[in-house]
């Protein structure tokens, strides 16, 4: 593959629902430009994307990849993404680096909530669109229910420029909308036949509602058009391009990936009417000055590179995918991390083709590569000439909230564990592991269940070990309700030295959620050398509550009496004292178990607030209020406790079509109702049995 300046490099990402064709359309294209010898097939498992084992095995795409391609006097890389949203890490790291995007709509399927959300992320980059209508050789594919749907849902800017032909029910060629020529398909290439006399009023219709959009971005085309002047089919072209880098229009174009119609076409107007790499801009900030800076692909300037993915490989190790921003990348340069501000030496440099590494000289501004065996180097680094060191502005990742508690199966594999995960960690950073103290338990949150099934495979397959899931445990608290006054009593005596400790503590409760202790001793009752023992006996009790083995949180206690012996007292004593009177006292102080409440922000469709409402009251939540959020969007603020959250994710999901999403963060401790403490209390009970039989 020959070098190519910025302005001939077109980064392409494909979004859109899962099974709606991008891995098709991406094999189509590579066999287009005789990249491949056939086009793959899912279900057969020889796609040049899927080739990862778990995606074989399951027929899905999981992870982003970048098919470079030549077409004409341009290099295309096309970037295909999953189009399940548990893997939208992958989603949102294709298209921080591309130009452009292509999403794919079913014809039969219409617009699902993997396009939905794929136009979401798109929006968000500001990255031009052009939807391509896939899988009209399917029975009941229907391309103007497929526009409605799009006009409806996505933007009433969306305008073909192709219209279908369709003859006995099947599809069999097109309308150039621009040109007003017609084609059918013969021996995988189109022929030129007269457009049809039923669509011509259609075509004309559309025609029109383009050379509108079109004109409205060129004042010369504007003033032609006022005038009633012929737009010519350049001058409509020139518009167009124009309003798809600016947004303001969607290019709608056809075909069938499956049997290779209308890929050609679709490759012709990335050409056409996308922009090249040379359009984009990142913003970055300037390291030595602190100022923002916007860059713009040019390989006149320093060297400096985005590192947007990470793989973990076992054999190979880490293979690292950047795009190159500015200057040139070129191997043994030595480039400096603006993150680790550590210096990394550029080995040998590739391209990549699914699973095939090609080795490069070089890499220009604009164009993807890979790279591998850096040391300090991770997704959303920045490399650069130690001379202009900048940060490029990050990929936002959205937070993962399925929580679920993972173990190895085996003992001893908790080393492994751990180091599989935070391997993969690497390389998804839409997952994270964290280990709870208090519970003892690693948590795992990821996306949603699929996501996590596929990192357990993922550690089993790459790793070597296996894992057992379960809910996590909730980390309650206990507390107090009444103020009592309480004794303990330590007196041991074996016949030389004994141990004397004598205690009457206030308990009561507190303000605060740490304990605060006081001590009220009159005429030396407790020493005052031991007064510190009490406390810190205080502090080790609150550990375990006794109700159910919780920590005690919002406890005043304060010693108020007691008695020493001059000489069988001592610390110790006054601590186990100390634990007397803790055990009783809070026993007879009316203890209550407490569960951690969290502020949670759901945002949904409009039209399943009232779904979403009534599930949030049955998870025990209080709903706050609603207010709306743009685009026909609510977002629903309710307190719920922790313990009903943790497959909530999956729940909400299911509920919406995969249309909502939350954000939930911890504000405080309330008590847990009677009925369900009960239960509680009685599992814990049972654990400690357990244990001490152990």
């Amino acid at each position: 593959m020959k070098e190519y300046a910025p302005q001939y490099i077109k980064n392409v990402v494909l979004l859109g629902h899962g099974g709606d064709g991008k891995t098709i359309l991406t094999d189509s294209m590579l066999f287009n430009a005789r990249c491949i010898d056939r086009i793959g097939k899912i279900e057969d498992g020889t796609t040049t994307s899927d080739f990862d084992p778990e995606e074989i095995k399951r027929r899905i795409s999981i992870s982003m990849t970048v098919e470079p391609l030549e077409w004409g006097d341009y290099k295309i890389n096309i970037l295909d993404t999953p189009g399940y949203f548990d893997f939208v890490g992958e989603v949102c790291e294709a298209v921080h680096v591309a130009d452009a995007a292509i999403l794919v709509v079913g014809a039969k399927t219409n617009v699902q909530v993997g396009a939905e959300k794929g136009w979401e992320l798109a929006e968000k980059q500001k990255l031009p669109v052009l939807i391509f209508v896939n899988k009209m050789d399917e029975e009941n594919a229907d391309f103007e229910k497929a526009l409605e749907k799009i006009n409806d849902v996505l933007s009433p800017r969306a305008i073909p420029i192709q219209y279908p032909i369709i003859e006995n029910g099947r599809f069999v060629g097109f309308i150039d909308i621009i040109s007003k020529k017609a084609y059918v398909y013969e021996n995988n290439s189109a022929k030129e036949v007269p457009v049809p006399s039923g669509l011509s009023d259609r075509v004309e219709e559309i025609r029109n509602s383009l050379i509108e959009a079109s004109v409205e971005n060129d004042d010369e085309l504007m003033e032609k058009y006022f005038a009633g002047e012929e737009i010519s089919t350049e001058e409509i072209c020139r518009g167009l391009k124009i309003g798809v880098s600016s947004r303001s229009v969607f290019p709608v174009m056809c075909g069938a990936t499956s049997k290779n119609l209308g890929v050609k076409e679709l490759l012709d107007a990335i050409i056409k009417l996308l922009p090249s790499s040379q359009e984009k801009q990142f913003r970055a900030m300037d390291i030595k000055s602190g100022s923002e800076t916007m860059l713009k692909p040019d390989p006149n300037l320093p060297a400096c590179a985005f590192v947007f993915k990470t793989v973990a490989d076992p054999f190979v190790g880490r293979i690292t995918f950047l795009k190159v921003i500015s200057g040139v990348l070129k191997p043994d340069m030595t480039l400096y991390n603006t993150s680790s501000e550590r210096q990394e030496k550029i080995s040998q440099i590739f391209i990549i083709r699914g699973k095939k590494q090609i080795p490069v000289p070089e890499l220009k501004a604009g164009d993807i590569g890979v790279v591998t065996k850096l040391q300090t180097t991770f997704t959303n680094n920045t490399l650069c000439d130690p001379s202009r060191p900048l940060q490029v502005e990050a990929i936002e990742f959205p937070r993962p909230w399925l929580m679920l508690a993972i173990e190895p199966k085996a003992k001893g594999d908790e080393e492994k564990i751990s180091n599989g995960l935070h391997r993969l960690m690497e390389e998804d950073l839409t997952f994270r592991i964290e280990k709870n103290n208090e519970t003892g338990q690693n948590i795992i949150y990821g996306i949603g269940e699929l996501h996590i099934d596929v990192i357990v495979n993922k550690l089993k397959n790459k790793f070597g070990v296996s894992v057992v899931l379960s809910d996590p445990k909730v980390p309650y608290r206990e507390t107090i309700k009444k103020k009592v006054k309480s004794e303990g009593k330590y007196k041991k005596q074996t016949g030389g030295h004994g141990q004397y400790g004598h205690v009457f503590i206030e308990f009561e409760p507190g303000e605060s959620e740490d304990l605060v202790f006081e001590e009220k001793i009159f005429g030396g009752a407790v020493p005052k050398q031991y007064i510190p023992a009490v406390e810190k006996g205080l502090r080790e009790c609150i550990k375990k509550g006794v109700l159910a083995g919780y920590p005690v949180m919002n406890l005043k206690a304060t010693l108020v009496d007691g008695s020493y012996h001059p000489v069988d007292s001592s610390e110790l004593a006054f601590k186990v004292a100390t634990s007397l009177a803790y055990k009783k006292g809070l026993a007879q102080a009316n203890p209550v178990l407490l569960e951690p409440i969290m502020n949670v922000r759901v945002m949904v469709p409009e039209n399943y607030t009232g779904d979403i409402m009534g599930d949030l009251n049955r998870r025990r939540g209080r709903v706050l209020g609603m207010e709306p959020i743009g685009r026909n969007m609510e977002m629903i603020e309710a307190e719920v406790p922790l313990a009903e959250m943790f497959r909530y994710a999956t729940d909400l999901r299911s509920m919406t079509q995969g249309r909502g999403s939350f954000t939930m963060e911890f504000v405080r401790y309330e008590e847990v109702p009677l009925h369900i403490a009960q239960k509680v209390i009685e599992a814990a009970k049972a654990q400690m049995t357990e244990e001490e039989k152990e």
